[in-house]
């Protein structure tokens, strides 16, 4: 059965999917306000076996730097030549369209397309992360695959076939040229691939998810988190913030936990680990959530502080990326060189 989107469901959507985005991905809050002021409600999403597993699909999101989205605001169709461009390509039309990544700004992202195009509730990634190489489609290596992207006024960048490291440079470069985001697509897949080599069910993850958070309350925090089907990892206080030396980008940060533990939070454009004292209890592909201890507001990466006080919690990850090692290793922490940080406990 269709799952029927309400305007009243977009304040949890938007919470679940911020959730989901693991302290990145860029706010909802953009495409919420779109959604908001310009779709169609009810928006009906599709599960995949309700869709003709022949018909093609394409992901949509945006692509680069999220606060230079919010400063250059995209216009009313910023996915469209990116979608026209595959569909050319491919000699197809008609789409259907998933998500790439069911988090942050991006997972309400394709929904401003519905009333034009049938939506499925799918992504390529199950949670945020942070490079074009980490979409499933491309982890799977389906022959095929056509990547899309704004690459400025009038023009479109178009990759096919391409190794997945490759993909992430071209449409990198495009971003680049666009002025630092853009709207992208993927395509060259069916809605019969997604059973396999996508995330399904991520927007109704995502609507569950900010329904159980939504009252949540300070003083049972061990109820909210059996609510969301995860982990109470810890509560405290950021105490000190630094740049790895050996690892460019990687901040880590120490928190004094109530409780007298230990705790380094460790992150890159994402929450990337949890380590209490000494020990690795959570790290990607679990997704960690930092809630701001007096709002209960999900945190991104750059709105951790010293002096901030924090509620860390652990969802489960997808289960696309546990089933084989090789999936996994293109989330870990390794992904990036980062040595240690497998999760053990």
């Amino acid at each position: 059965m269709p799952l029927a989107l309400q305007r009243d469901d977009l304040e949890s959507l938007a919470r679940g999917f911020a959730m989901l985005g693991a302290g990145g991905a860029g706010s909802p809050h953009l495409s919420a306000l779109v959604l908001e002021n310009s779709a169609t409600w009810p928006i009906t999403v599709h599960s995949p076996a309700e869709l003709d597993p022949d018909r093609p699909c394409i992901a949509v999101g945006y692509g680069g730097s999220t606060f230079l989205l919010e400063e250059q605001l995209p216009g009313l169709d910023p996915f469209g030549p990116a979608i026209r461009a595959i569909e050319r390509w491919l000699g197809v039309e008609d789409a259907v369209i998933c998500s790439i990544e069911a988090a942050g700004i991006n997972g309400l992202a394709n929904l401003q397309l519905a009333g034009s195009r049938d939506l499925v509730d799918a992504d390529c990634m199950g949670r945020a992360l942070p490079d074009f190489d980490q979409l499933s489609v491309l982890v799977d290596g389906l022959p095929g695959i056509v990547a899309a992207a704004s690459a400025g006024p009038g023009g479109v960048a178009v990759v096919e076939g391409a190794r997945p490291r490759d993909v992430e440079r071209v449409i990198r470069t495009a971003i680049e040229c666009n002025g630092g985001w853009a709207g992208t697509a993927f395509g060259g897949f069916t809605v019969g691939d997604l059973h396999a080599h996508a995330m399904t069910g991520t927007v109704a993850r995502a609507l569950a998810i900010g329904r159980a958070s939504a009252d949540a309350i300070r003083a049972d925090l061990p109820a909210l988190a059996d609510s969301l089907g995860g982990r109470l990892l810890g509560t405290g206080r950021v105490i000190d913030a630094r740049h790895e030396r050996t690892a460019p980008g990687v901040v880590s940060f120490e928190v004094q936990a109530d409780d007298g533990a230990v705790l380094r939070l460790v992150a890159r454009s994402e929450l990337v680990a949890l380590v209490r004292n000494g020990v690795v209890v959570a790290a990607t592909p679990t997704i960690i959530v930092a809630l701001d201890a007096t709002t209960m507001a999900v945190l991104e990466v750059d709105q951790v502080a010293v002096g901030k006080d924090l509620v860390l919690l652990s969802l489960p990850a997808p289960a696309w990326w546990l089933a084989s090692p090789s999936r996994r290793r293109q989330a870990e922490a390794i992904h990036w060189g980062i040595e240690g940080l497998e999760e053990t406990g």
